[in-house]
């Protein structure tokens, strides 16, 4: 289901979406809206994501001695590997 919205947008920026729909570019302005704010909506959830992240690592930082036994158990176990 889609559901129109309405929304103000400044004679520089509608002229050039018009052109990009003049060269094919985009099929309509409605395209263009759409393409628009699902980049936005994914900028937005991909840059919380980020901030999460970091969060997580502030609030419990990497333990490089364990980083360390990892990586040793992990040549251990590729060692044992028959090939």
């Amino acid at each position: 289901m889609t559901i129109p919205v309405m929304a103000r947008v400044d004679d520089r920026l509608v002229a050039a979406v018009d052109e990009l729909v003049e060269a094919g570019t985009l099929s309509s302005r409605s395209e263009a809206v759409r393409i628009g704010l699902e980049a936005l909506v994914d900028r937005l959830r991909r840059a919380a994501a980020g901030e999460q992240i970091v969060a997580a690592y502030r609030a419990q930082p990497p333990d490089h001695d364990l980083d360390a036994w990892a990586e040793q158990a992990g040549r251990a176990m590729i060692e044992d590997e028959p090939w």
